[in-house]
């Protein structure tokens, strides 16, 4: 397993819209370990195959966040939404392209997603709370959207302008 870098905002290819999964390969599941390590490396709960430069529809991501709780690390390709609650709940969110800025966002409570697997099979599940906010964030990034794409302009600009500036910065030798 490979720690990749995750791409900082603003990276055009963090808006462009990721392509399917055609097929199940020894490279689709090593891309899966090697984000799955990067995302609990980094730390985080989610990561899509765009924030490590693979425009492909997949995402890794894992919410269990009690103390000596197993994890439970899942891997979405090609996700398909098949349900949203029409309660709505809103959560303060982050995002490994935006360190250490975050933000309100509302999206429904509970979702319900069909995905391909990487036993190559078909999956369905619904989702509540902190992981139905984690799966729609990462379904967002497959579709070249961002969390901060819900805030106010005014707060959206400034966050851009923080991460345009700490690129600057890293760029330097």
């Amino acid at each position: 397993m490979t720690l990749r870098p995750i791409l900082i905002h603003p990276d055009p290819r963090l808006k462009k819209i990721a392509a399917s999964v055609t097929s199940v390969t020894g490279t689709i599941a090593r891309l899966a370990d090697d984000m799955l390590e990067t995302m609990y490396d980094a730390p985080g709960i989610g990561l899509a195959a765009p924030q490590v430069g693979v425009m492909s529809r997949m995402f890794v991501m894992d919410c269990v966040k009690e103390e000596g709780d197993a994890p439970r690390p899942m891997v979405i390709m090609n996700p398909d939404v098949l349900w949203l609650s029409e309660d709505l709940s809103t959560y303060e969110e982050g995002c490994l392209s935006i360190p250490e800025q975050f933000g309100d966002v509302e999206r429904p409570a509970s979702i319900e997603m069909q995905w391909l697997g990487l036993d190559g099979q078909t999956h369905q599940q619904r989702f509540n709370g902190l992981w139905a906010t984690c799966v729609q964030h990462e379904l967002d990034h497959l579709n070249g959207k961002l969390f901060i794409d819900y805030l106010k302009p005014m707060r959206r600009q400034m966050i851009t302008r923080k991460m345009a500036k700490l690129k600057r910065e890293q760029a330097r030798p």
